[in-house]
């Protein structure tokens, strides 16, 4: 930057220039005019006077804007030394930042292998717990049964002396029958009619007085054997014996029947319109033929909170007929169906009820697999799709090839009860179907992909 008296001298110069110049002019003319050139030297005096003090001050004022000026200059380098200070020590947090940010990085590595190892130990130890709960709930189930068996002894115990009692009683009957010999008593004893004769139960008719043996045992009431039924234990793979095929005969009035020729996820079922109200207990009836290498999935309920609320599907991955039950996933039971697979028709029932989550299966009128503590005291709850011939991944969809049912099924109905044992063997009979069914295949309005719907007046009729 250059001084300010350094710019003001050449003005400063032209100015004395001028002067100068008119002070010459002035001498060079005649003596008369001398008086008005003293004046008008006298005004140059005073406007030189003048321009003096207002160079003056122009010139201070200059001086202490240069003053402000190199003021500003300090700062700004001061700025720039403070600048550099500062990003230095930007540079010097980024690189500790950094350093603790791989350092984090690194913990947070390892705390997710150490999460992934808990995890693991969490189900491993879920696993344990799950199979001690199993083998727990197994083990009081046998002593439920054990009690049973004891009560059931313990009255045979009590019986036992009374039926000892009767049989001394017939004895010394038969004796003194034995001494009377054939006279009038002998001729007045003839068998009871109404009855079988059998040598160790006699039955002697005197005097007027018929004796009989005592009753021949009943079978129990439906009710107590359904009890003694939720106290065994669930029959599973390995404990459950194959039983033979039965025929079902000439079996009429089964209504309609869908057949499913193929694994395509095209070929779909659905019953409308579902389940109106929440259900505690569950009958689904059904008959089935089929002769793939797995069951395949005969029913799927799904609802916007989970896809597998109500299965019954047989996965190519299970043991071959084997089926899981499934209520509110993750929750299931292995059921055994590997005589299904023989193409022939087979009457199928399972029954499930959530007092004590006790469960039956039922094909060709036998009981083949109970248990209880299945979804005790569980809802299955209304608003879901219910689909026939496949298994849903999410709600009316999401179908998969190796999961879909391939063979026909027929009669299918559904009860929000218990059927009893005399109904399902009716319904396996081809008798009327038990009352209060709320959904049957007439409720299969929509089929879709290559399924076919067929109405056969008896089922082996059925293509």
């Amino acid at each position: 930057m250059g001084s300010p008296t350094g710019r003001a001298l050449p003005f400063f110069l032209i100015l004395v220039h001028i002067y100068l110049h008119g002070a010459l002019s002035q001498t060079t003319g005649p003596v008369g005019q001398r008086k008005p050139f003293f004046e008008r030297l006298r005004r140059l005096e005073e406007q030189f006077r003048r321009f003096q003090e207002v160079t003056l001050t122009h010139l201070q004022g200059i001086a202490s804007h240069y003053n402000l000026s190199f003021d500003i200059e300090a700062r700004f380098q001061s700025l720039a030394h403070e600048s550099r200070a500062v990003a230095l020590a930007l540079n010097q947090s980024q690189v500790a930042v950094q350093d603790k940010l791989g350092h984090l990085r690194t913990w947070v590595r390892r705390t997710q292998r150490r999460g992934r190892k808990a995890d693991h130990r969490l189900l491993a130890l879920s696993a344990a717990m799950s199979e001690g709960s199993a083998r727990r709930a197994r083990e009081q189930e046998r002593q439920r049964a054990r009690g049973d068996v004891r009560a059931l002894q313990d009255a045979l115990l009590h019986l036992t002396p009374l039926v000892q009692s009767q049989s001394t009683r017939l004895a010394a009957l038969e004796g003194q029958l034995r001494l009377a010999g054939p006279g009038p008593a002998a001729r007045n004893v003839t068998p009871d009619p109404s009855r079988p004769s059998n040598p160790s139960a006699p039955q002697l008719q005197g005097g007027g007085q018929t004796i009989r043996a005592p009753p021949e045992p009943r079978d129990p009431p439906l009710d107590f054997a359904y009890r003694l039924q939720g106290a065994q234990e669930p029959l599973g793979l390995g404990n459950q014996q194959a039983w033979p095929p039965e025929s079902p005969g000439e079996v009429c009035n089964v209504g309609p029947a869908l057949i499913f020729p193929n694994a395509s996820t095209m070929n779909v079922g659905f019953l409308r319109p579902g389940f109106l109200t929440g259900l505690r207990a569950l009958s689904i009836c059904s008959w089935v033929r089929t002769a793939a290498d797995h069951l395949g999935t005969l029913l799927s309920y799904a609802t916007e909170e989970n896809d597998n609320k109500l299965v019954l599907h047989g996965r190519d991955s299970l043991a071959p007929g084997s089926v899981h039950f499934v209520i509110g996933d993750p929750a299931f039971r292995e059921l055994p169906l590997q005589p299904l697979l023989d193409g022939q028709w087979h009457h199928v029932c399972v029954i499930w009820t959530s007092i004590l989550g006790r469960y039956w299966l039922h094909v060709d009128r036998r009981l083949v697999a109970t248990g209880s503590r299945f979804r005790e005291g569980y809802e299955i709850p209304p608003g879901g799709s219910l689909v026939l011939g496949q298994e849903q991944d999410h709600v009316g969809g999401g179908f998969d090839s190796s999961e879909a049912f391939v063979g026909s099924m027929a009669g299918l109905a559904i009860w929000d009860r218990v059927l009893v044992p005399g109904e399902i063997s009716n319904l396996a009979m081809g008798k009327a179907l038990p009352t209060g069914a709320i959904l049957t295949l007439d409720n299969a309005t929509s089929v879709g992909g290559f399924v076919q719907r067929v109405n056969c007046t008896c089922l082996q009729l059925c293509p």
